[in-house]
């Protein structure tokens, strides 16, 4: 159907056919605020994304058009030809960024593209866009760009040009995504490991509770500072070579709990744990003991929302809810203060759990949650 509607469209503004191209947004099945500590995190490729019909056009310019939105951009491969749309500072982003990369060895090219990822719910529809279009732009052209650079190239389009300072996760696992796997990335060393996710009997399922509070930016800020005091403070008790809270263990932190605040031990804290829990997830998952995968989603949700503090009302209550029905896991998902809430979920207990989850939520909050559920699939590819 998607590909019906986008061919449409591009048919209507350039005549002809292209290429297809898809990527994918993603999901963290464990393992928040840990980027940024050098420690661990747990993304998966999921069966919602972006897709694009993609023709070298022989000329210097870029013509694309937003099927979703109805909007159309041109621009050269020149900072002064940014457009100024924000959905098409994305792809001319990928296109300075490869240029940086490679030199002027980018040519002009028309697409349309379309997308299934939601937007705002924390599954990176903007890691998508600029994965399918590095993706496609390399394989056009035979530039022989790696996936590592790619996923940079992505990361690099955000902080450029779109003013969002992201780390490498969503644009990795856009990337990398493999069906039937989870990837858990080492942020210090981008080392990274392929776990098998084939959870029989179970759906994941993202209820996204269709708030965003505005504390996001600044809250962030305030728990990376606490984690870098804490760092500070541990180096200084005599272990010089801690660089990161990846570094630190349980005892150490102890050491310092009467020399750091107590709410940045308690942010610590968590961070230390939710590290280990990444680890713990990795090893249960290669035991096929989503028993143990789900426990350890309660645990980080706790640890978010009493330790770290970045829940929020909306997210307890879908958390409580699931427990109440018997849901294997569930935690909040991505920064916090709005946003989804995770689910692994037997299927006997899903139709129950989703209708009761709507149906009490609506009644508390006053609207309905968005319901996405989701299949681990594949990341950057071009499509038959």
């Amino acid at each position: 159907m998607m590909k019906e509607k986008i061919h449409e469209q591009f048919q209507k503004h350039f005549g002809g056919s292209g290429d297809f191209y898809a990527s994918a947004g993603r999901i963290n099945l464990i393992g928040e605020h840990t980027d940024y500590n050098g420690g661990f995190v747990f993304p998966g490729a999921i069966d919602k994304g972006m897709m694009a019909e993609i023709r070298l056009n022989g000329t210097d310019r870029v013509r694309v058009c937003s099927v979703d939105l109805n909007d159309s951009a041109e621009f050269g491969f020149r900072e002064e030809d940014a457009p100024s749309a924000s959905w098409a500072r994305y792809i001319f982003g990928v296109c300075m960024e490869i240029i940086k990369s490679r030199g002027p060895l980018l040519k002009g090219f028309d697409a349309a593209f379309a997308g299934d990822v939601p937007l705002g719910a924390g599954m990176s529809s903007s890691a998508a866009l600029e994965s399918t279009f590095a993706f496609a732009l390399d394989d056009m052209l035979g530039l022989g760009i790696d996936k590592f650079e790619l996923a940079r190239i992505g990361q690099r389009t955000e902080h450029n040009y779109c003013g969002v300072k992201c780390g490498i996760m969503d644009q990795f696992a856009s990337i990398f995504g493999k069906a039937g796997s989870l990837i858990r990335l080492d942020c210090r060393s981008l080392e990274y490991r392929y776990y098998p996710f084939h959870p029989h009997g179970y759906r994941l399922v993202l209820l996204d509770s269709a708030v965003k509070h505005e504390l996001a930016s600044s809250a962030y800020n305030r728990r990376r500072t606490s984690c870098e005091t804490v760092v500070a403070a541990v180096k200084a008790a005599g272990h010089p070579w801690v660089e990161f809270l990846r570094d630190v263990r349980p005892e150490m932190l102890e050491e310092v709990r009467g020399k750091v605040s107590a709410e940045d031990y308690m942010r610590a804290e968590y961070v230390i744990e939710e590290i280990q829990r990444v680890i713990d997830v990795c090893d249960a998952l290669e035991r096929d003991d989503y028993g143990t995968v789900g426990a350890k989603m309660y645990e980080t949700h706790h640890g978010m929302s009493r330790l770290y503090e970045v829940s929020c009302p909306e997210l307890d209550f879908l958390n409580d809810l699931a427990r109440e029905c018997g849901v294997t896991g569930s935690r909040v998902m991505g920064g916090g203060f709005g946003g989804c809430t995770i689910n692994l979920v037997k299927d006997n207990l899903y139709d129950e759990f989703i209708a009761k989850a709507v149906r009490e939520y609506a009644a508390r909050f006053g609207h309905e949650p968005k319901i996405y559920p989701v299949v681990i699939s594949d990341g950057a590819r071009k499509l038959e």
